[in-house]
């Protein structure tokens, strides 16, 4: 399974923000969206990401508020990528070794979407239903019953 399986039926819609917002505009959208990361553009080129934990970690740096800082102080200026071609098992050992929950999918320099660990949770788990599904539809159409393996 590849990246591009799991945004085909995920979908693509993007929330963005450029690095010049404010946190707080920045957490009114993520928010109003129920989202848990922007992707950070400005001048059509990724940047950054925001997540939660880079506004926690600011907020904390900051004595417990955001006052007008910038998306730009707090963003992930080096976000984990991958691109629509990356194999599902090296995501997920990429996301657990970074802690990452959020990957922007890039083509080239072009933002794909972005997948969330529960996004890679969920396809995983989806595959493996399939998977014992067909398994057990297999084993129930097993031509000699005396022989049929045991599940």
């Amino acid at each position: 399974m590849k990246v591009s399986d799991i945004l085909r039926v995920k979908g693509n819609t993007l929330y963005t923000v450029t690095p010049d917002e404010t946190i707080a505009v920045a957490l009114s959208v993520m928010a109003e969206k129920d989202i848990g990361s922007l992707v950070v553009m400005e001048l059509g080129d990724l940047v950054g990401m925001l997540t939660f934990r880079e506004v926690i970690q600011a907020m904390v740096r900051n004595g417990g508020s955001i006052g007008s800082m910038l998306v730009r102080s707090a963003m992930d200026d080096h976000p984990l990528t991958c691109t629509l071609e990356t194999d599902m098992d090296e995501v997920r050992r990429m996301m657990l070794d970074r802690h990452a929950r959020y990957m922007p999918v890039m083509d080239r320099r072009m933002l794909m979407g972005v997948i969330s660990f529960y996004d890679v949770a969920k396809a995983v788990v989806d595959a493996q239903n399939f998977e014992n599904k067909m398994l057990k539809a297999y084993i129930r159409d097993w031509p000699d019953e005396d022989a049929r393996p045991v599940v």
